[in-house]
């Protein structure tokens, strides 16, 4: 793949000063982007060529300190070297606890800055060529080639979740949307837990008619019904000893819900046509793409089942939300398709890379992992160009990192809440970061998170009684 010429940011509101640096690294042979406050440096971060960021720390609005911790949100991949003209100890330690990776005093010294930014290439450079590794060790461990690949802190805390949960026996309830993994997450799950040489049994809940969902659940006795000409184990019988997973789980019409409860509180099920009580010893992993608490209160889901199922909640992140992976996923898809298409390919162009980290991805990772192999089925060299990419991709709606898609005419009161709980997501709860990306005082914040609270009817989350909550 094409490596694209290293780009620093400078960002000064000295004008004198700012052209004064910038001429310093275009003569090293780096590319530069300048800013001259720290709402032009945000817009500018959001670049996918920029390694670096070199600061002022006292600037008016947003001053360096800040602007450091807004990088740490929006490109946590950047180095950010400090300068300023009142270097202390208590500045120095301040910055580099918040993850700066050096502090260059005024009157800045040609040698020390050109230094500076050199070693923060090369760790930024060092770091992702460890990033990418780490997902081809990850992708080599898992089954088929098909594991859980990336290094975004969305995907990190999810991972943490799914290491902390695999050795109980508690039920697991993945939420996320559609394509974005959750049933790889499951399998990895399986394969961290005492189960692990147990069988992992899969099945799509809306995939099937009624009749035969609980039939490939449940199993059938010979005579059942028309057709039934032996025996056969259900799925849950197939997963003795070992992980079953109900994929699409919110699918499921009532009736089976009714028989799921009474294998999940008893360990025993009874096949189709059948009277012989069979015991199971079975983890279920759950995924849906529904919001159960709505459909519990709209009585399409069972009160009992969902807590039954919703013990241990693990939130399969979108790919809008972990864009820094989308590199990392590309590369582990090509060098897959490549190798499964007999295909000599090296990698993206910096072009096509651009288009797949600034497309929306609505269809998230399956629809990117669909993409990668169009693009090398239809590749002529041993480059994959922009070209090469789905016209969706090269020319649909783009955005920048940390995007937040939202679907035409969402109400504003809405849209406005969705925006905020995103931005304070990645913002980690900071309040006052958060107000600075957005634009807004802090205690315009404060003010819609206590209404929104006041709003909200049962804070501790739990869905509202409904008429089906009765056990079986």
């Amino acid at each position: 793949m094409t490596t694209p010429t290293p780009t620093v940011l400078v960002v000064d509101d000295d004008q004198a000063n700012l052209d004064s640096v910038a001429r310093i690294f275009q003569r090293e042979g780096l590319e530069t982007l300048t800013a001259h406050n720290g709402t032009e440096a945000l817009e500018r971060l959001r670049r996918p060529e920029v390694s670096v960021m070199v600061t002022d720390l006292m600037m008016p609005g947003i001053d360096g300190q800040e602007l450091l911790k807004a990088s740490r949100t929006i490109r946590p991949d950047v180095e950010v070297v400090l300068m300023t003209a009142y270097g202390t100890v208590e500045t120095a330690v301040a910055a580099m606890k918040d993850g700066a990776y050096d502090f260059i005093t005024k009157p800045l010294k040609r040698h020390a800055l050109v230094k500076a930014v050199q070693k923060a290439l090369e760790k930024h450079d060092l770091a992702a060529e460890n990033r990418v590794l780490k997902a081809k060790l990850a992708e080599m461990s898992g089954p088929g080639g098909r594991a859980m690949v990336g290094q975004s802190p969305a995907f990190r805390a999810m991972m943490d979740t799914l290491r902390q949960a695999a050795p109980s026996t508690a039920t697991v309830l993945l939420l996320g949307e559609s394509g974005t993994g959750k049933e790889l997450a499951a399998r990895a799950l399986h394969e961290q837990s005492s189960r692990a040489k147990g069988a992992f049994v899969a099945i799509n809940c809306g995939a099937l008619p009624e009749s035969i969902l609980e039939a490939e659940l449940f199993g059938v006795e010979r005579g059942a019904f028309t057709g039934a000409v032996s025996r056969r184990e259900g799925r849950f019988e197939r997963a003795h000893g070992g992980t079953l997973f109900l994929d699409e789980v919110g699918e499921m019409p009532l009736s089976a819900q009714v028989k799921l409860l009474r294998v999940l509180q008893e360990g025993e099920l009874e096949r189709l046509g059948g009277t012989q009580t069979v015991k199971v010893d079975v983890r279920i992993v759950a995924a849906t793409n529904k919001d159960l608490v709505r459909e519990v209160a709209e009585g399409r889901f069972r009160e009992d089942l969902y807590y039954r199922l919703h013990v241990v909640e693990v939130r399969v992140p979108a790919l809008a939300s972990r864009r820094e992976d989308i590199p990392l996923l590309a590369d582990a898809f090509l060098r897959r398709f490549a190798a499964k298409n007999a295909k000599a390919l090296r990698g993206f162009s910096p072009d096509a890379l651009s288009a797949m980290e600034n497309y929306a991805w609505p269809g998230n990772v399956r629809e990117l992992e669909h993409a990668v192999e169009r693009a090398v089925v239809l590749a002529r060299g041993d480059i994959l160009e922009v070209n090469d990419l789905p016209e969706t991709v090269r020319k649909g709606p783009l955005g920048s990192a940390g995007q937040l898609v939202i679907p035409i005419g969402t109400p504003m009161e809405e849209v406005e809440r969705r925006v905020i709980h995103e931005t304070l997501r990645h913002t980690k709860g900071d309040k006052t970061l958060a107000a600075r990306l957005l634009g807004i005082a802090a205690r315009t914040i404060y003010r819609k998170l206590e209404r929104e609270a006041s709003e909200t009817p049962g804070s501790d989350g739990a869905p509202p009684a409904s008429s089906s909550s009765s056990g079986e």
